[in-house]
């Protein structure tokens, strides 16, 4: 007996060593840690939230109702509730200052004004009222969710998560806010706005990219949302991030929910949300020609799929190896178009940016000969007058070249002549 007594003290001191530790480790995740999960959503949907909770919710809610009233944006999708016209402003804002969508938003109503007119509308018109917005895939996706409207709900947007994020184009967020928005339905939303506002509001350290985090920040928005009043709540939240709790300066003393705000209690608001290291920018070199015939000039489309996908430019080629500008440009041609060219001489550089990589354009004057052989990759080809390009659809890398390179009549313009003419293999 004096030997099992023993043996079982042994086990609660071992017992009573794992608690303490246990202890410790939970001590270590921080106060903030703590706060931040006494008002941070439980895991089961159908769980209610305790009083304290709820009520800070609310008082949330309300500071933000009664901040939007006074300092909310006047906007143009924000005076209809018209589901088409709240989507396609949600669409055009994604990545897009909301000063630059307001002119396009305008013009691209008045030129589609229902489903049923964008359905209609050939692409290439639709991404010439584009133009100069950038990530085009925007466009093309509404024009095909249009013909996906049309053909199946008759030209109505469903009032369901569900069917919304069947629409190419439309994620959870979308959808979220055409439900909200548009029909009233008490949906969460998770933008870059959102996210950055729920992850400083709940002190959330980890990357918001990550799977897990992800899942929380939406549980959070979830339960942050109201039953009643989502329309004003939803602009709400989404002004606040463009606003005040701005990416890199936030204006802490101005936010309406400071008082709240766990970043701003520990002073973090600077560090959160956290930033995953940025790998380097690709830098990508390619040669471009502005290829005359007969008082014309060449231009290509691209394929819808992929990147400019539907666009029209001047043909282009990436540098491979040690190749010569030149030589990449006149291979280039004969390979994808069939068409045998001389690349003469080097009228200069563009610099152009994308989201994922930058390229530097060294654009050539050139001529076509009359061999011709066949074109391998059937590139639809055109050969317009300068005065038409305005008529098609182009990438801003293009445009760029069109502005410091104006070319007339298959001659340079006096102003290039005298610009760079001995640079033709640099």
């Amino acid at each position: 007996m004096g030997a099992d007594a023993v043996q079982r003290r042994s086990i609660q001191t071992q017992e009573g060593t794992d608690a303490v530790q246990r202890r410790s480790i939970q001590t270590q995740e921080g106060t903030d840690a703590v706060q931040r999960r006494s008002i941070r959503p439980q895991d089961s949907v159908a769980h209610k939230k305790p009083n304290s909770e709820q009520k800070k919710i609310q008082l949330i809610q309300r500071a933000l109702r009664s901040w939007y009233g006074k300092k909310g944006r006047s906007l143009p999708w924000r005076k209809t509730r018209d589901p088409y016209q709240i989507w396609v402003s949600e669409i055009m804002l994604q990545q897009t200052q909301v000063n630059t969508v307001i002119l396009y938003y305008e013009e691209f109503l008045s030129r589609f004004p229902t489903v049923h007119d964008l359905a209609k509308a050939p692409l290439e018109k639709v991404l010439k009222v584009w133009e100069g917005l950038g990530y085009y895939a925007r466009a093309r996706n509404l024009h095909r969710g249009a013909k996906y409207l049309t053909a199946e709900w008759n030209g109505r947007m469903p009032d369901s998560e569900t069917d919304l994020v069947r629409i190419p184009g439309i994620g959870r967020s979308t959808a979220g806010a055409i439900l909200s928005l548009a029909f009233e339905k008490p949906s969460p939303i998770l933008d870059g706005n959102v996210k950055r506002v729920l992850c400083r509001l709940f002190a959330i350290r980890e990357d918001p990219k990550n799977r897990d985090v992800e899942k929380e920040l939406w549980s959070l928005s979830k339960n942050m949302t109201p039953e009643r009043g989502v329309h004003p709540y939803t602009q709400s939240i989404m002004d606040l991030g463009a606003m005040v709790c701005t990416p890199r300066s936030p204006d802490c003393l101005a936010c309406p929910l400071n008082m709240y705000c766990l970043a701003y209690k520990n002073g973090l608001q600077h560090t959160i949300p956290m930033r995953a290291s940025t790998k380097p920018i690709p830098h990508r070199q390619s040669a471009l020609g502005i290829i005359h015939k007969q008082g014309r000039v060449l231009i290509i489309r691209r394929p819808e799929k992929g990147l400019l996908g539907g666009l029209w430019g001047f043909p282009g080629f990436l540098r491979e190896g040690r190749k010569s500008f030149p030589d990449t440009l006149e291979r280039g041609t004969k390979r994808d178009l069939g068409l045998v060219i001389q690349a003469g001489q080097k009228l200069g550089k563009v610099e152009h940016a994308y989201s994922h990589f930058k390229i530097t354009l060294h654009v050539f004057e050139c001529n076509s000969s009359s061999g011709k052989s066949k074109n391998r990759k059937n590139v639809n080809c055109k050969w317009v007058y300068p005065s038409q390009l305005k008529k098609y659809p182009l990438s801003g890398a293009d445009q760029k070249v069109i502005k410091k390179f104006s070319v007339v009549g298959g001659q340079l313009s006096a102003k290039n002549k005298t610009q760079d003419h001995l640079q033709r293999n640099r």
